[in-house]
């Protein structure tokens, strides 16, 4: 039990994860047969190191306390399972994977009582489940039993052979009860939400891909949100309907996702949140080519390149195209209220990982968390094995947390590094993106062969294989580490006092009487020279002599 609580307490962030971004895969949609989801856990705020919940037999009459996952705060207790399987990071033994984002919908919705918030319910469902079926069943029944007191959420949850989405709110103070709806994506097809409830109208006599409360829709009625016919219901119309940041702050998100994936120009209008009576998104789209996890990757660092979102045409990027914004999203000129755009890739991630299940392999091989600490960009992300007993120490560092550096966490060590690179981001980032991109690429050129080894120890003994790619992962993850410490120094030097050293084949060089060599000055580049030019007139002009 004190594993348990400690484990909650060192999972555990500091405010709310209200700003994620889930991309999912089908497993016919993906390049290699597997299921593939994503997760960006983004705040302001935020530490959280990779959890481990190890698996466990309980006796009966054990019970398990709830400390809410963002605030730490005691919630009660519930009576613990009498068998929990092992979860590493937001993926257990079995590949069951869970993911979220916070939509809030109707504030009178709320359940302060209840004992269960979102994070906790992810970690107890992944503790308890074999598929994601079984999870949609475990997170239901628990919230309808012991209460919900979170906003409104929608949940990625995937297995080896099926990817659901399911939103899910509750019904008041005091109500101990949820009205919630799970759509399964089809195998050949992607879907992604961010911070919106997505799911509107479904097909309510589908019993095979659709699941929902019991009082989904009479209690709409029942509150007199809602009365038309029940096959028009739309959950996210009558729940959550989307004004203009949860289309364009959210939405705009899912869609630049399908972008990649699809023409998407005719949903421009409804990302954009101008046009009221704009057609919205579908729920998933069929891709135009196969999508690898190394796709999902990139889509997880992306910054609406190439869109009408952009953010390399303004002042805001600053003197060295910089595609992020300072928050809160809205801000405000002579009582006039603006707002920056607010892309997937963002500098609050705590966390940001890349889940890959694939069916034909046994379990615990076949599951792989592409986990890393910090914005997705700006980190490479290193495999976690599903049946991994371990953590890194670089993911789950002793002492290290929201207020605390560490030189061995990867968190700071991540985020020492990326906020050299913002503000010089044009500068610096071509040589954070050659460092992370080789990693990458060395570990996806490893994967087969560290597999084959795994299951060759798998016939023999499934615990060899185990601890085989427990070492491996953790292993590789401190490289990383190791890799991103030298990628600061290495910044710090050639890029001190906004001069560049110049280099060659990865060396600095020297004058011949062994001093560094003269720097380069690159001085104001010429978009952001006339812009100033525009706003001085003639302030800095060099008067003719």
């Amino acid at each position: 039990m004190k594993k348990i609580i400690l484990s909650l307490i060192l999972c555990a962030g500091v405010l709310q994860a209200f700003a994620c971004t889930n991309f999912i895969v089908g497993k016919k949609a993906s390049a290699d047969g597997s299921v593939i989801c994503s997760y960006n856990a983004d705040d302001y705020g935020m530490f959280i190191n990779l959890c481990h919940f190890p698996a466990g037999k309980h006796a009966k009459g054990e019970m398990r306390q709830i400390y809410d996952w963002d605030t730490n705060e005691y919630h009660g207790e519930i009576p613990e399972a009498a068998e929990t399987y092992n979860v590493i990071g937001n993926i257990n033994e079995y590949q069951v994977t869970i993911g979220e984002t916070t939509f809030g919908g109707r504030e009178e919705m709320v359940d302060p009582s209840g004992i269960l918030d979102y994070g906790s319910l992810i970690y107890i469902a992944l503790q308890r489940s074999k598929t994601a079926r079984e999870a949609i069943s475990v997170m239901t029944n628990l919230v309808e039993t012991y209460g919900y007191c979170s906003e409104g959420e929608t949940f990625t949850i995937c297995d080896p052979n099926e990817a659901w989405i399911m939103e899910m709110m509750g019904k008041g103070p005091g109500s101990k009860g949820v009205v919630w709806v799970a759509v399964r994506i089809p195998d050949d097809a992607i879907c992604a939400h961010a911070n919106q409830s997505r799911i509107r109208t479904f097909d309510q006599k589908d019993k095979k891909n659709v699941m929902f409360s019991k009082d989904c829709i009479k209690y709409a009625r029942r509150m007199g949100w809602f009365s038309g016919k029940d096959q028009d219901f739309s959950f996210c119309d009558t729940y959550a309907k989307p004004d203009f940041g949860g289309r364009r702050f959210c939405d705009a998100r899912v869609w630049s996702f399908f972008s990649h994936f699809a023409d998407m120009s005719p949903y421009i209008p409804y990302a954009e949140g101008k046009v009221k009576n704009a057609e919205p998104m579908p729920l998933w789209i069929k891709p135009n080519r196969k999508v690898s996890v190394q796709d999902i990757e990139m889509c997880m660092r992306d910054h609406y390149e190439g869109t009408p979102f952009a953010l390399d045409k303004d002042m805001g990027q600053g003197v060295w195209e910089m595609p992020y914004r300072p928050t809160p999203l809205q801000y405000t000129v002579d009582g006039k209220k603006y707002f920056n755009e607010r892309p997937t890739s963002t500098q609050q991630t705590a966390f940001s990982y890349v889940s890959q299940m694939r069916s034909w392999l046994p379990r615990q091989i076949g599951g792989v968390l592409w986990f890393g600490n910090d914005d997705g960009n700006m980190i490479a992300y290193t495999p976690v094995y599903c049946g991994n007993t371990v953590q890194p120490e670089c993911y789950n560092t002793p002492g290290a947390d929201a207020v605390t550096f560490s030189d061995k966490n990867a968190f700071w060590v991540c985020n020492w590094v990326s906020n050299m690179v913002y503000p010089r981001y044009s500068q610096m980032f071509p040589t954070l993106k050659e460092v992370r991109d080789s990693l990458e690429t060395s570990y996806f050129a490893r994967q087969a062969s560290v597999e084959q080894q795994a299951q060759k120890l798998y016939e023999q003994n499934p615990d060899e294989a185990v601890k085989y790619l427990t070492q491996y992962s953790n292993t590789t993850a401190q490289q990383m580490l190791a890799r991103w410490k030298e990628l600061a120094t290495y910044l710090i030097v050639k890029f001190n006092d906004m001069a560049v050293k110049p280099t060659k084949d990865g060396k600095f060089l020297r004058s011949k009487t062994g001093l560094g060599a003269t720097v380069v000055r690159p001085g104001i580049p010429e978009n952001v020279a006339r812009e100033l030019v525009k706003q001085t007139g003639d302030k800095y002009a060099v008067p003719t002599e």
